[in-house]
């Protein structure tokens, strides 16, 4: 069978993380800037955690050439 087809047919392991993707954006409302900085604000996620999501987030960009 097509490896190509493998890794993206029914059994991409990141096919439910691309629903969950989908299902938040769906729901979300506002700006998100202001979103991250209330949530470092109120102590919900810590600027550690803040940093290592946007070296994931460039890493993931750069690896779809934006």
């Amino acid at each position: 069978m097509n490896k190509l087809y493998d890794q993206i047919g029914p059994q991409n392991p990141y096919k439910n993380m691309m629903q969950q993707f989908e299902q938040f954006k769906k729901n979300f409302t506002g700006n998100p800037q202001e979103k991250i900085q209330q949530m470092l604000n109120s102590g919900q996620i810590t600027q550690q955690q803040y940093n290592a999501a946007v070296q994931k987030a460039n890493m993931i960009k750069s690896m779809f050439g934006m």
